[in-house]
């Protein structure tokens, strides 16, 4: 890791983020709609893969086993690692499961092939570090596929996630609702191989705007 990576301090999550988030997290990430969606990037995960916010262990089922080489996990919940092993060990999979944060992940450099993210990087403190240690650990060529909810297109619907994200942010862990998607990879010098977004259905839209695709290291 570089010196950047080492400097890097977490904020000090607060007993609701220890020990209620993880609860609304299980719930509330496992409706019908965001497993559907799971279930169309988390099988493209192929060769040495790192699942970052990988506690609960909700994509293990999803996974290709034929196409993983090794599997390796970080999540900043205690709470939710044990989970994540219990799943992977079901699936039959050893794993290297670690606790830690997409801002430090606790990897070599070009450690993998596959980095999925899937309804993390709306939580990160620093999307941009976390993005630039997502590039670090991939190798040359190696993808990031993502699946996400965050800013909506539509001007009206912006208005009420802005209204809605102090209090949310607050309920649900750092959860923010504006942040944009497939354009923050593209930012981070990511290039966009394949991206699809749109509203999910019976859901409100300020929360209801996901993105997911592919992008890949140069």
């Amino acid at each position: 890791m570089d010196d950047e990576t080492q400097a890097w301090q977490p904020r000090p999550a607060s007993w609701w983020e220890r020990h209620m988030v993880p609860r609304l997290i299980g719930c509330a990430c496992a409706q019908p709609q965001i497993m559907k969606a799971r279930s169309r990037i988390v099988p493209q995960a192929s060769g040495d893969v790192l699942e970052l916010g990988c506690g609960g262990g909700i994509n293990m089922a999803f996974y290709d086993a034929a196409k993983i080489t090794s599997f390796a996990g970080v999540d900043p919940s205690a709470a939710l690692l044990d989970r994540s092993r219990e799943a992977a060990q079901a699936k039959g999979m050893v794993a290297d499961i670690r606790g830690g944060v997409g801002e430090a992940m606790p990897f070599a450099d070009a450690s993998f092939d596959t980095v999925l993210v899937t309804f993390t990087l709306c939580s990160v403190d620093d999307q941009r570090q976390v993005l630039s240690e997502m590039r670090r650990v991939l190798r040359p060529g190696g993808k990031a596929l993502f699946l996400e909810h965050g800013r909506a297109p539509d001007a009206s619907v912006q208005t009420w996630q802005r209204r809605i994200e102090p209090v949310w942010k607050r309920i649900g862990g750092n959860c923010h609702l504006t942040r944009p998607i497939t354009d923050a990879y593209a930012d981070a010098g990511f290039a966009i191989a394949a991206s699809e977004k749109g509203y999910m259905p019976k859901t409100p839209r300020p929360f209801g705007w996901i993105e997911w695709g592919e992008a890949r290291v140069g």
